[in-house]
């Protein structure tokens, strides 16, 4: 170790950049017993430049060539840290990992990439090497102890450099700063004076570019002759300035980024030599010249410049400066205060006065120039811009044209004046005819841009008569297709609808043009109402019947197959030129396309709208809990159907449940699982759950649909004999509750997640509603548009709802319709609207008694029964109700507990409960001949229209349904009786 730092101080002093760091990473990469190494400078906008490696493969060193200082590589933290940085295989291969917490240092000589220690991905690793190897970095400092580059050591197997390997790799580090800081500052070689013709080749080559710095965002902008200046094709030009650094050459890059340091600091000129590498991989020298310039604080934030090949001798920089004066195009440079600097000749001519009389004068005091209007302003906009900049100018009373180009540079401007007038009337007469000739193409072009957004057949109608008709001065279209035998008519602009009712579904015949331009295949041109009459003489009187005098008829084929026309019509006599018939033969090609597409478009349309028709409830029950009205509006024309719907489910003893949902999304595949929730809801709203658990059940099944799966869904539970209404929501709107007085309120306005992103349990919103209150329910497409939102919507319908009469709940449907989705603004999106007015049974309706649990039960339940249907004039139902509550008290008394309760509901049929504590539910069974007992549910069954049983807050409830006497049902009891008699 100390031999090798001994032969490292025995080297010369002096020596280049290059040869330092090439030597240093010899002897770094050996003692370690390393696979390579690199070697990078600090250079602008946080970047490292490589400047030397070895034992590397080329496409590896390639993908080193810039590391971001600021990034979580070991060189680049290094760098930033002024430390020893040590980064293991395994930091690598979690680069791609999540950015996690920051590395951890387990030692104060190196920084360690801990193992578990994610970081963003680098672009400098050793995964990238080989398995096992590692990443050892040290900085190297520059004379003011700034941080100059970074020396990085890939290692081999043998992981973590030793204590030593480390205090090695910081001593060589040391000895490259101090021979770097003595090495010379790189010298060109001694110009040689060419002539002949060398002198004209170099003539040839030589170029001045610009270049523009954005030293904030490290942008960087070359023009075309800057390209040619580095030697870069624009094609593979990368605008940042680490393509510039790229190229610089390694022995010349720390003094060249020095200046530039310097230049920026001290806010003064920035002028530097150096070598670049050419595409054929040898170096050429450049000098540069720049300026830095300062935003409104005094901060720099650009730098633009020149720069040219400084290989020329000072005989070709003189040829360079004849070629300027005697160049075609007018040339002429001026300092910061805009005196003229230097002028060539063809700008003597242009500007009218010779070289001396414009030699340091101000370019604004020329009269040419003066004249010019806003001349001026504009290049004193583009030099405070510090942009170049291009437009025409057009000289008063000489008809002349010039284009004037200028372009900043550190000490002033330069300004290039071509005339143009040639070609300025050249391309405009070019433009004038190209015009002309692409009038055709251009309507072509916009009609298929129309037909192409063309949803329906109505649209694709709209569109050739926005695009065809006015363009050629026609008044009437109309669009046909065959079915079946008869041609029916897609759509029409222009003609009488009495004649359209005539020619709609035409049977086929001979001699009509309609059916001669489909059969035919050919288009027809009728340049008179007598041309026409001539060729159809038993439809001659037709054209003027209907106010046109020319026509034509243009058959609809796509895909091999002619199935309709298209005719325009005109009201005048009229002539078609062969391109104006080439054009309209080739429209109707575009319009049979379109129209081929629309078609299977309605039909699959068609037949979607009339699933969800079928999936939607075809018309409402009529409860005496509650009058309901509904309204279904599909999205706007060309919109996919929707998966909205809405459903009124009667319950036991007075109760009844009112549904909206919406399935997200739009499809076939929507309407189908709005069906099959529909079909769901139903079934566990006939469990009487309550509403929390029936959202539960219908999460569980649209999450089972797929991740892509989502709904919301409101579900009301309304009972008439409590007046209180229950709801849970997912991902819903809330509903709309109406008093009485017309107080509109929107009762819990944060709902659950949708269904299939929601987690159980549900929360469950109860409320008292008066008797004769409206409930409304709807979809988000009512409230929310792509231009309102949600509040703005249900503030809208608040207003609706409280200013309109709702005694007809048809009629303030169609008013929240109209006046939240006017017709003549279609939507994006189908909505639901469900309106119910609740109906309390009234108090004297219903009637309640406490049970014993015991034996006794069954005969109180029977007086109870007698006595309350005696009080109702309900004496025809008596027997069978206490048949009823007799079996209904037994069974609970039997096989239930305590507390017994029944009640009886006289409404439109009477309903007789009994509901103890226990929720153990009844089922009915079919006993034996042998068995003693199990028959008692069948002889409810038996006897009751429709029984049930539900859960309650306490325990359950079994509940029968009997018609009342009068309602056209058969009467019960004596058929019950017989069936019972038979089992027994």
């Amino acid at each position: 170790m100390n031999v090798r730092l001994e032969l490292l101080g025995s080297v010369e002093r002096g020596i280049a950049e290059s040869e330092v760091f090439r030597l240093a990473l010899q002897h770094a990469v050996a003692e370690l017993g390393g696979l390579g190494g690199t070697v990078h400078l600090c250079g602008p906008m946080s970047a490292l430049r490589l400047v030397s490696a070895a034992g590397l493969p080329p496409d590896l060193v390639r993908a080193w060539e810039i590391i971001d200082q600021e990034g979580p590589t070991a060189p680049a933290r290094a760098v930033r840290r002024s430390g020893s940085v040590w980064e293991p295989a395994e930091a690598a291969e979690r680069a791609a990992e999540p950015a996690g917490p920051p590395d951890r240092a387990p030692s104060a000589s190196a920084d360690r990439t801990a193992p578990g220690g994610p970081g963003r991905p680098a672009d400098l690793s050793a995964a990238q090497v080989c398995p096992g190897s590692g990443l050892a970095a040290v900085p190297v400092h520059g004379g003011d102890c700034s941080p100059l580059g970074v020396l990085t050591v890939v290692t081999g197997a043998a992981g973590e450099p030793t204590g030593d390997q480390w205090a090695f790799l910081r001593a060589v580090a040391a000895w490259a700063e101090e021979w770097v800081r003595q090495s010379p500052v790189p010298v060109r070689p001694a110009r040689e004076e060419l002539s002949g013709a060398r002198m004209r080749q170099a003539l040839k080559a030589v170029q001045v570019g610009t270049w523009d710095w954005n030293i904030r965002t490290g942008e960087l902008a070359w023009d075309d002759a800057a390209m040619v200046v580095y030697g870069t094709d624009p094609a593979d030009f990368v605008p940042r300035v680490e393509s510039w650094m790229k190229i610089v050459h390694p022995d010349d890059l720390p003094s060249t980024l020095a200046a530039a340091d310097k230049a920026i600091r001290t806010r003064t000129l920035f002028e530097a030599e150096y070598r670049v590498r050419r595409p054929d991989g040898g170096y050429t020298w450049t000098q540069t010249r720049a300026r830095v310039l300062l935003d409104d604080r005094g901060e720099p934030y650009r730098m633009i410049g020149r720069a040219w090949d400084s290989n020329e001798s000072r005989s070709a920089r003189d040829a360079l400066s004849r070629a300027l004066r005697h160049m075609s195009d007018g040339f002429l440079s001026a300092d910061d205060d805009w005196r003229i600097t230097f002028v060539n000749l063809r700008a003597e001519r242009m500007l009218g006065s010779s070289e001396e009389e414009l030699f340091g004068r101000v370019l604004w005091e020329v009269p040419s120039v003066r004249q010019i209007p806003e001349l001026e302003a504009r290049c004193r906009k583009a030099a405070a811009a510090a942009a170049p900049t291009s437009f025409d100018v057009e000289v008063p009373d000489t008809g002349r044209c010039y284009h004037l180009r200028l372009v900043p540079v550190p000490d002033g401007v330069t300004l290039y004046l071509t005339d143009v007038t040639d070609r300025r009337r050249d391309e405009a007469e070019r433009a004038a005819a190209a015009s002309a000739a692409s009038g055709r193409a251009a309507r072509i072009a916009e009609l298929t841009a129309a037909l192409a957004t063309a949803t329906t057949s109505r649209d694709v109608v709209a569109a050739v008569a926005a695009r065809v008709l006015h363009p050629f001065g026609a008044t009437g279209l109309m669009v046909q297709a065959v079915e079946g035998d008869r041609v029916h008519t897609v759509g029409a602009v222009g003609y009488p609808p009495a004649f359209l009712d005539v020619i709609h579904g035409r049977p086929r015949r001979p001699h009509d043009p309609v059916w001669d331009a489909i059969l035919g295949g050919e288009p027809l041109f009728f340049s008179s109402a007598e041309e026409y009459g001539a060729r159809y003489p038993g439809l001659a009187d037709r054209p003027r019947a209907i106010g046109k005098q020319a026509g034509v008829f243009l058959p609809l084929t796509a895909s091999g197959h002619t199935f309709g026309v298209c005719v325009i019509a005109f009201d005048r006599p009229r002539r078609f030129s062969e391109e104006e018939r080439t054009l309209l033969t080739a429209i109707s090609a575009l319009v049979a396309h379109a129209l081929e597409r629309a078609r299977l478009y309605d039909a699959e349309h068609a037949r979607s709208r009339e699933l969800q028709r079928g999936l939607l409830p075809r018309k409402l029950p009529d409860l005496p809990t509650c009058t309901a009205a509904a309204r279904y509006l599909p999205a706007g024309q060309g919109m996919e159907v929707g998966g909205d719907w809405y459903d009124v489910i009667p319950l036991s003893s007075g109760r009844v449940a009112l549904v909206v949902g919406d399935v997200m999304g739009h499809g076939l595949s929507e309407a189908a699982t709005m069906g099959r929730l529909r079909t769901a809801v139903h079934t566990l709203a006939g469990l009487e759950l309550p509403p929390d658990e029936v959202m539960g059940h219908l999460n569980e099944i649209v999450g089972g649909l797929g991740d892509d799966s989502y709904a919301t869904c409101l579900y009301m539970l309304y009972d008439s004999t409590t007046r209180t209404c229950s709801f849970a929501r997912a991902g819903h709107p809330p509903p709309a509750v109406v008093h009485p007085d017309g107080t509109v309120r929107f009762p819990d306005p944060a709902p659950d997640p949708p269904l299939g992103a929601a987690e159980p349990p549900f929360g469950t919103v109860e409320l008292a509603v008066p008797d004769g209150s409206l409930l409304v329910l709807y979809t988000d497409g009512l409230v929310e548009s792509s231009g309102r939102e949600i509040d703005q919507g249900m503030a809208e319908l608040a207003r609706i709802l409280h200013g309109t009469d709702g005694a007809d709940l048809e009629r303030l449907c169609d008013a929240v319709v109209a006046g939240l989705l006017p017709a003549e603004h279609p939507t994006s999106d189908d909505t639901a609207l469900l309106v119910a007015r609740v109906h309390a049974l009234p108090a004297d309706r219903m009637a309640s008694w406490p049970l014993p649990d015991t034996p006794q039960a069954a005969g109180q339940a029977r007086r109870y029964v007698r006595e309350q249907l005696s009080a109702w004039g309900l004496d025809d139902l008596a027997a069978t109700t206490e048949l009823l509550a007799s079996e209904l008290v037994g069974n609970v008394v039997r096989h239930g507990r305590g507390p017994v309760g029944l009640r009886l509901l006289y409404s439109t049929c009477l309903v007789c409960e009994v509901s103890d504590g226990s929720q153990t539910m009844p089922r009915i069974r079919h006993a034996s001949a042998t068995d003693e007992g199990g028959r008692g549910l069948q002889l409810v069954a038996a006897l009751s229209q429709r029984w049930g049983a539900r859960y309650t807050a306490t325990g359950k409830c079994i509940w029968t349904e009997q018609p009342l006497p009068g309602s056209g049902c058969p009467e019960v009891l004596p058929v019950a009786l017989d069936a019972w008699s038979l089992q027994l």
